[in-house]
């Protein structure tokens, strides 16, 4: 049997899964591929944050977290509406599920597309998908900044939600006293951003700017091992902001010239490829490069991803 792991080292898991423990009662599954979830204990609940994919994956991840705990789920946090971070919220019974107000509407107005897209995109992704019961709702939104009282010495657990980025309805986990932050998918340490449905300029500058500025000296990133040390947040942070750098910078210089979104993609691609080909989430770069293109043309609301969309896009730029 695994023994407990601390933030020095993690129990490997089937499928290059890590069970860490950053702290005294806070928790994470890593993953290379799938996204990383987390668990904070308070006093006498447990506050999760992100719920994979299917409730079988779920289940899977509180299995290992029942090894440490017996409190129950009071709160569900999701960092953002995407399918593959939502779907196992049922697996949970939490008695409320956090989001940020923007992410309800994304739901809403794109839930269900997003939901046939990843899984027509990575059926491998969705274990057991026939037990989703439909799209998951928050219970509970906000705007700016949610604090949730652990108790005792605990501490607070600080919701906020830092800028548009990946999303426009991002949320990361703060952990002041104990300085680990749940980054969801703004952050990426050892993968490539996936940006299709992204702010790319607000994310690149004030967003992650406020990530930063929050000091923290362990980092759970959108998936991947943990950043363990202030260098290795710095680092994760540098990385991801340097994805988005040269993906605008690609863009922008084929538009000043007159090119095609085929031309933008090619020289995005050639500027990227060296340090993140073969890193999770790199082959989405056509749609990245699809939607900061709409960005310059003064887009500024994602369009939606169907399944049919996507094929086409990639067919175009690739």
């Amino acid at each position: 049997m695994a023994t407990k792991s601390s933030a020095n080292g993690a129990d490997p898991e089937p499928g290059g899964e890590s069970f860490v423990q950053l702290a005294d009662g806070v928790h994470a599954l890593t993953s290379e591929g799938d996204p990383n979830v987390g668990a904070v204990e308070a006093e006498d609940f447990l506050v999760c944050f992100e719920a994979r994919s299917t409730p079988a994956a779920a289940r899977r991840w509180l299995l290992r977290l029942r090894e440490r705990t017996a409190k129950p789920v009071r709160y569900l946090v999701l960092s953002h509406f995407h399918a593959v971070r939502t779907l196992g919220a049922s697996a949970f019974d939490a008695d409320v599920v956090i989001a940020h107000e923007r992410t309800r509407t994304l739901i809403a107005e794109r839930g269900r597309q997003d939901w046939a897209g990843e899984l027509a995109r990575t059926p491998e992704a969705f274990p057991e998908a026939a037990g989703i019961p439909g799209l998951t709702w928050p219970t509970m939104t906000f705007s700016d900044r949610l604090t949730i009282p652990l108790g005792g010495e605990r501490g607070d657990l600080e919701l906020r939600h830092p800028g548009r980025g990946h999303t426009a309805g991002d949320i990361v986990g703060w952990l002041p006293q104990q300085r680990i932050l749940f980054a969801g998918d703004l952050v990426e340490s050892r993968a490539a951003p996936h940006c299709g449905d992204a702010f790319h300029d607000e994310w690149a500058t004030s967003t992650l700017d406020k990530v930063a500025a929050l000091g923290a000296e362990l980092l759970v990133g959108g998936c991947g091992p943990v950043a363990r040390n202030r260098a290795e947040v710095d680092a994760a942070i540098a990385q991801s902001r340097h994805f988005l750098d040269e993906l605008r910078r690609a863009v922008t210089d084929v538009r000043d010239r007159s090119g095609t979104p085929a031309e933008a993609y090619r020289a995005a691609h050639d500027a990227l490829a060296p340090r993140f080909h073969g890193r999770p989430s790199f082959d989405n770069l056509p749609l990245a490069v699809r939607r900061y293109w709409d960005e310059c043309d003064g887009v500024t609301w994602p369009r939606i991803w169907t399944p049919q969309r996507e094929s086409e896009v990639r067919t175009a730029l690739t």
